[in-house]
C-alpha cells in the first residue's frame, strides 16, 4: 500500500510542470525584483511590518506576481483567496467577501484576494471591491500586465499602492535554471551540461515561467540522464515543438511583438496579418487600439503628427463600436500607421531628459523664468527679465529656458524625414549653433 501511495506520489510529480515545482514559497528563495523585496525594499518592510495596504503588482508575464502573492498570504499566515478576472464575475467576488468577513469575525488577520488579471474586470466588477478594500475587510492585491492607469478605475487605484516588476535579468535567469538543476527532485538526478545558454535565455524574454518550460521540453526532448544543451539543439526542439511550450500563452505576447514590429518596419501587409491573428484569437480590440496609440507617438511622432489623431480616434471608435465591425476602423489605423513615415526622435527626447533628471537631480528653475504671484516673489527676482516671445519678431526671444547647469544640452533630434527636416531647418534658423542643429 505504501509502494504504491509513493508511486502515485512520483507520477505526479512528473506531471507536474517545472515552472510550478520551482515555485518559491518564501522571499528568501524568491529571485529577482529587489527593487522591491530585497533587504530593505519597500514592499518587503511592509510585509516584514504586517502593515501590507492593498496592492497592485504590474508587470510583464512570467515575472513572479502569482508567487509573490502567494509567498505574501504564507508570511502573514493570512487566509488567501483566489480569482482570475477571465472566468470570475461579481457574484464570485461577493462570496469571497462574505467570507472574508466571517472569517474576521474570529481573527484579526484580514484576508487577502488575489485577482490575476485584474486589468480584464469590467468597471461593476471593480466597484464591486471598493467597499470591502475601503473599510479592511480585505487586502487586495491584483495582478496585471497593463499599465493599471488605464485599465484599474481611479477609485480603486487610489485605494491601493502600484509596484511595477521588472523583467528577469540574465543573472536572474541563469540562477533560475541552476538553481532548478541542483535542487528539483527530478533534474537533479540527471546530469545535465548547457553548453550554451544563448537561446535559451533569448527565448525566455526575461519570462522565468517560460524559461522553465522551454529548459524542461529541451530535457525531456533530448531524454535520458546525460544532456548537453546547445544553442542549435534549443532552437531544433523549440521550433518542432512551438506548441507544447507555448501553452501557457506566451504566444499572445510575441504576436502582438510581431504586430508592432510589422508597423515600426512600414510593412502593412504583415502588420494586418498579425492584426487578423488577434482578432481571430478572441484578442481584447481595446487592448490593440492601445498599443496603436502608443505606437503612433513612439515610433512615428513628429514625422506625422496625424498618426497620433488617427490612432486616439480608433481608439475611442473601438470602444464604442466593438467587434466585429470595429475589425474595419483598427485595419484602416493600421495600415496608415505602418504606411507612414518613421521617427523615434519624441521617445529618444523623453528618455533622454528623464536620464538626465536622474543624473543631475532638481536643477533650479532660472529665475526669470518663475513664477511671481506674491510682491515678495517679484522684489527677489522672480520673474525678472523674462522676455515675452510673442513681442518679439517672429515670436521668438533667444533666452536661456533650461537651467544654467545643463544649458545648451539637446534633448530633441528631429528625425530624418521630411516634415522633421523642416522642424530641424526651423529650429537652427531660431537657435544658431546654440543646440547644434
Amino acid at each position: 500500500m505504501l509502494d504504491q501511495k509513493r508511486h502515485e506520489r512520483i507520477i505526479m510529480q512528473n506531471q507536474t510542470p517545472l515552472a510550478e515545482r520551482m515555485r518559491p514559497t518564501s522571499l528568501e528563495n524568491y529571485i529577482g525584483q529587489k527593487h522591491i523585496v530585497g533587504e530593505g525594499a519597500i514592499l518587503r518592510s511592509a510585509i516584514e511590518s504586517n502593515l501590507l495596504p492593498s496592492i497592485i503588482l504590474w508587470g510583464p508575464p512570467g515575472v513572479g506576481k502569482t508567487t509573490l502573492a502567494n509567498i505574501i498570504a504564507h508570511q502573514l499566515k493570512r487566509p488567501f483567496y483566489a480569482l482570475s478576472a477571465i472566468n470570475s464575475g461579481v457574484k464570485d467576488i461577493r462570496d469571497v467577501i462574505d467570507k472574508a468577513k466571517s472569517n474576521t469575525l474570529f481573527s484579526q488577520n484580514n484576508p487577502i484576494l488575489f485577482i490575476d488579471e485584474i486589468h480584464r474586470f469590467s468597471k461593476s466588477q471593480q466597484d464591486s471591491l471598493l467597499g470591502a478594500v475601503e473599510k479592511g475587510t480585505i487586502t487586495l492585491i491584483g495582478a496585471t500586465t497593463e499599465n493599471p492607469s488605464f485599465e484599474v478605475i481611479s477609485a480603486l487605484l487610489s485605494r491601493c499602492q502600484i509596484y511595477i516588476l521588472k523583467p528577469l535579468d540574465k543573472d536572474d535567469l541563469l540562477s533560475m535554471l541552476d538553481l532548478a538543476m541542483k535542487t528539483d527532485n527530478i533534474l537533479k538526478k540527471k546530469n545535465i551540461h548547457i553548453v550554451e545558454y544563448e537561446a535559451l535565455l533569448r527565448l525566455s524574454g526575461g519570462d522565468g515561467r517560460k524559461l522553465l518550460n522551454v529548459f524542461e521540453l529541451v530535457i525531456n526532448t533530448i531524454g535520458g540522464d546525460k544532456i548537453e544543451i546547445t544553442n542549435e539543439k534549443v532552437t531544433k526542439i523549440v521550433q518542432q515543438n512551438i506548441a507544447t511550450y507555448d501553452k501557457a500563452g506566451e504566444n499572445h505576447y510575441d504576436i502582438i511583438s510581431a504586430f508592432i514590429k510589422s508597423i515600426r518596419g512600414s510593412d502593412p501587409n504583415a502588420a494586418v496579418y498579425w492584426l487578423a491573428r488577434m482578432i481571430e484569437g478572441g484578442e481584447d480590440p481595446l487592448f490593440i487600439a492601445r498599443r496603436l496609440v502608443i505606437l503612433a507617438s513612439e515610433d512615428i511622432g513628429n514625422a506625422n503628427p496625424t498618426a497620433l489623431v488617427i490612432a486616439n480616434n480608433c481608439f475611442q471608435a473601438v470602444n464604442v463600436i466593438g467587434f466585429p465591425e470595429s475589425r474595419i476602423i483598427l485595419s484602416q489605423a493600421v495600415t496608415y500607421l505602418a504606411a507612414s513615415a518613421k521617427s523615434n526622435a519624441a521617445y529618444m527626447a523623453i528618455n533622454s531628459a528623464i536620464e538626465t533628471v536622474k543624473n543631475s537631480g532638481d536643477l533650479p528653475v532660472p529665475l526669470h523664468l518663475r513664477n511671481a504671484p506674491t510682491k515678495l516673489m517679484k522684489e527677489i527676482g522672480y520673474g525678472k527679465d523674462y522676455q515675452y516671445s510673442h513681442g518679439y519678431e517672429s515670436n521668438f526671444s533667444n533666452q536661456e529656458y533650461l537651467p544654467e547647469n545643463i544649458s545648451g544640452t539637446k534633448f530633441y533630434e528631429p528625425g530624418n524625414n521630411a516634415r522633421e527636416k523642416e522642424i530641424r531647418e526651423h529650429l537652427k534658423k531660431l537657435w544658431g549653433e546654440k543646440y547644434n542643429y
